[in-house]
């Protein structure tokens, strides 16, 4: 009689039963193929497995590895040989509630006790231990562990799950794994990717060898085997529901939308009901608010179990969310985020209700700031979202939207390192010797502006050297789980509010929990007493970052001096410290406005607890339209308050103090400023330096031109005739458009520009003297023939020339004269020795224009007659004579002749 198996507890170096693991899932058939590829050429190979959601990849490729792996142990063969441990292998998950998820199921499966062979870790949290031969961990957890430990060298196979998420630190993982291959060839790794784009993945991770399994490039690089899986979705049927309201509107999503959402979700689940009471529902929607307007909602209205799946949920929320339904239980609806779109399998669903909308980061370069924005959800994610509704059964996919929009949205996911802020990215490349990324094969390079911002901010907090690599403080900054500004402020704020209140300072900011009302202060106190779900996991973050900070502050430089820090800002100085960029001041009269020292604008969310607070360290602020964001277009998110003092201790490096000279009512005017950068303390009116004054002349000139100063009537002539005689017989006359004059401005105008930093103001300035000093000698004395100021007319009248604006290069000289002044005159006057013709202006008695001529012999033989036809009636006192040629020359009235 054959005796039961033992538990797998009770055989920990047993391999996994993969047909026991397996029994029902699509990728059982796909696992010799895989086995094949891994095995290649006798040591540890490379694999992409492209299988859609559903198929059991998550399941059984990481006991293949480890059986995989416990073979070569076995037999002796490679670097597994001799060794004393079991196999060890390392999956990535996206987030925290998939890791769980996934190493919990796999225990189950196995038969064995969680945390046992089958483990997990998480930001906060460990459910291993020595012996766990499969570890689920998030990308983060893994980057840290190559920083410390490089060659990874007790863990003999890498799984990276979900890649075609693009996720930042995934794709860092991606380039420093094929990295981590170079040098032990033994290294399995494996990139699973629920997408078409799997070729892209193989090119990146590709073996090197050109043995069996591999296939070979053009130029010679080996490609990691592709394995594929047949879908394993049933009959998906698809509906679309578009709403007769806005989507989103400046505020976001739109609260009319979201009911439509959860009324679409609750008759649809009924209807599902009524046909099959097994029928659970998963609804996306794109962020926690929204996921609690929409179940609230649902609670009212729907016959069924409404649970809430999101990031800032406890963890027994979240496992309980993804948990299948207890025999006998009521039916469920699940209203998540994007966490539940690919990385996780909920039991039950067979209907998916979508809002088509996603909350993605973004960076706006121009503000200096990054957040989560929301848009149309790409059609890859849609179509994830709806098999999650195909995988136990036929199922059916609501969409909120129609074709339309679905057609219009784009095919994948912006990936995240296009969008977001790369400090921490930084940072991690330059630990691990690729600064800036470079040399290393990354799925994307990161944009270069972005990157060079980031690469800044690590020069400034000390972290990178000359050559862009991590210094000592650099490698400290990169083991704090935070952003480095945090981990920098985290050491620095220490040794003035305590070891405790600046690591319960950065551990909720660089946690994902939403401040009430932006208020972090009272985020803290509900983290402190416990009430918080969240609190656990942010109590860890704490205990670790002060064991942290008591370990390596004596790295930090303690260049830091400031006076005691009452404790109810101390919150606010280490924000300060961190984002020193950040610290806001109220503006005067403009409701809660307020004036980032970057010199952007934010206000408050409408009824936050801060209101009325002078001084602000912000935390987080993004980009926002409507009530929320005051008019400024960006909203505080999370702060915390401080006072004048303590904001200047905070962002010390910022505080400047200058003379600013300017124009003001035409003369040189100064105040002493004092700035914490865009934020101005305090103005005082003083008496500008000579030096100052020069600045500020040389800048009002640069922005208005010499148009501060003005042209008089006088010289403004002056300068018009100038400007003819260089364009019609170039040098020596000089070029005096405003340009030229303002590029040799001491040449001409440096006694004038003297008296005017000195105070004179520019009423007092006429700038006809000093153009004559730009006058060629001896050629000026000829300037009252080349261009003189009047022409005398046949009537004795001398008439003011009018010569063409000084910046025209086409313009005529023109002389505007009653037409009766002009008669005999045959030959049209000509300017700049004969150059260019005057134009005359032919004038009516009363000074209104008759004619248009630079030929005067052709206007007195041709058109002056029909001009004496039409106007010797109604000037009938004024000489209109048959013959121009012989009669006299006159500006009076025939009476008067």
């Amino acid at each position: 009689m054959t005796s039961p198996l033992p538990p797998a507890s009770a055989r920990p170096n047993a391999p996994f039963d993969l047909g026991v693991i397996g029994a029902g899932l699509a990728f059982a058939a796909s696992l010799g193929e895989l086995a094949d590829a891994l095995r290649a050429g006798g040591k540890g190979g490379t694999a992409v497995v492209q299988a859609p959601p559903g198929t059991g990849k998550t399941t059984l490729v990481p006991p293949l590895l480890a059986n995989i792996a416990a073979e070569a142990v076995s037999g002796g063969s490679g670097a597994a040989a001799g060794r004393d441990r079991g196999p060890r292998i390392v999956v990535t998950q996206p987030r925290r509630v998939a890791a769980r998820s996934a190493a919990r199921r796999l225990a189950t499966l196995d038969g064995s006790r969680l945390g046992d062979r089958i483990g997990y870790t998480v930001r906060g949290e460990r459910v291993a231990g020595g012996g766990t031969v499969i570890e689920f961990v998030t990308p983060g957890i893994l980057l840290q562990r190559l920083l410390s430990d490089p060659g990874l060298e007790t863990v003999d196979a890498v799984v990276l799950d979900e890649v075609h998420e693009r996720g930042l630190e995934t794709d860092l993982l991606l380039g420093m794994l094929a990295e981590v291959r170079e040098l032990r060839g033994d290294l399995m790794l494996v990139a699973m990717s629920a997408t078409l784009d799997a070729p892209r993945f193989a090119a990146l991770i590709g073996s090197g060898d050109h043995g069996t399994g591999a296939e070979v490039t053009h130029d010679g690089g080996g490609l990691a085997r592709v394995v594929d899986c047949p879908s394993a979705l049933y009959p998906l049927e698809t509906e679309w529901a578009p709403a007769a309201v806005a989507r989103l509107d400046p505020r976001g999503v739109t609260r009319a939308f979201l009911d439509h959402v959860a009324d679409t979700a609750a008759s649809s689940h009924a209807a599902a009901l009524a046909a099959d009471p097994g029928v659970d529902a998963l609804v996306f929607v794109p962020g926690a608010w929204e996921v609690s307007h929409v179940a609230g909602r649902l609670r009212g209205r729907a016959d069924a179990e409404v649970l809430e799946l999101h990031g800032q949920a406890s963890p027994a929320e979240q496992d309980r969310a993804v948990s299948g339904r207890e025999p006998g239980g009521r039916a469920r609806i699940i209203v998540s985020t994007a966490l539940a779109e690919s990385s996780l399998t909920v039991p039950g669903v067979r209907l998916v209700i979508d809002s088509g909308l996603s909350r993605e980061p973004r960076r706006d370069t121009n503000r200096g700031m990054s957040g989560l924005v929301t848009v149309s959800c790409s059609r890859a994610s849609a179509e994830q979202r709806a098999g999650r509704a195909a995988r136990q059964g036929p199922g059916r996919v609501v969409r909120c939207y129609d074709q339309r929009t679905f057609g219009a949205a784009p095919a994948h996911q912006t990936p995240e390192i296009a969008v977001a802020d790369l400090t921490g990215a930084a940072l991690v490349l330059a630990c691990w010797g690729s600064p800036g990324g470079e040399g290393l094969a990354l799925p994307d390079a990161p944009p270069a502006a972005a990157m060079g911002e980031a690469v800044e901010v690590l020069r400034e907090l000390g972290a990178i050297g000359p050559e862009g690599l991590a210094t000592g403080l650099g490698k400290v900054l990169a083991r704090i789980p935070a952003d480095p500004r945090l981990a920098r402020a985290l050491l620095d704020g220490a040794a003035t509010v305590g070891h405790r209140t600046a690591a319960e300072t950065v551990a909720v900011v660089a946690g994902d929990q939403r401040a009430p009302g932006a208020d972090l202060t009272r985020l803290l106190a509900a983290l402190r007493s416990g009430k918080d779900p969240a609190a656990r996991r942010w109590k860890e973050d704490v205990r670790r970052m002060e064991a942290i900070v008591r370990k390596e502050i004596a790295v930090v430089e303690q260049s830091l001096t400031v006076a005691p820090v009452a404790a109810a800002e101390a919150v606010g100085f280490v924000v300060g410290l961190a984002f020193p960029d950040r610290v806001a001041r109220r503006v005067p009269g403009a409701g809660e406005r307020y004036l980032l020292s970057s010199g952007t604008r934010a206000g408050l969310p409408a009824g936050s607890p801060l209101s009325g607070h002078e001084w602000l360290a912000v935390a987080e602020v993004s980009r926002a339209e409507g009530r929320d964001a005051a008019g400024t277009g960006a909203v505080i998110r999370s702060a915390a308050p401080l006072s004048a003092d303590t904001a200047e201790a905070a962002a010390r490096h910022l505080l400047a103090e200058t003379v600013e000279a300017g124009f003001e009512q035409g003369r040189v005017k100064a105040r002493r400023e004092r700035r914490l950068g865009a934020i101005m303390l305090s103005s005082t009116p003083v008496r500008p330096s000579a030096a100052e004054g020069r600045t500020a002349v040389a800048r009002a000139l640069g922005k208005e031109g010499l148009g501060t100063i003005g042209w008089s009537t006088a010289a403004d002539a002056l300068r018009r005739r100038l400007a003819l005689l260089h364009r019609e017989l170039g040098s020596p006359w000089p070029d005096v458009s405003e340009q030229a004059l303002l590029s040799r401005l001491g040449d001409w105008l440096a006694p004038e520009l003297e008296a005017l930093a000195g105070g004179a103001a520019t009423a007092g300035i006429d700038l006809t003297e000093p153009l004559r000093r730009l006058l060629p000698w001896p050629e000026a004395a000829r300037l009252g023939v080349l261009a003189p100021e009047t022409l005398e007319v046949p009537s004795g009248s001398r008439v003011r020339i009018d010569y063409p604006d000084a910046e025209h290069d086409d313009g005529r000289p023109v002389v505007a004269v009653k037409l009766q002044e002009c008669f005999g005159w045959a030959e049209t006057p000509r300017l700049a020795g004969g150059r260019v013709a005057v134009l005359f202006h032919l004038l009516s008695p009363a000074r209104r224009p008759l004619a248009v001529t630079d030929d005067l012999a052709s206007f007195w033989s041709g058109p002056y007659a029909q001009v004496r036809a039409e106007m010797r009636g109604r000037y009938p006192k004024h000489p209109w004579p048959e013959d121009p040629w012989t009669a006299p020359a006159t500006a009076r009235t025939k009476s008067r002749m």
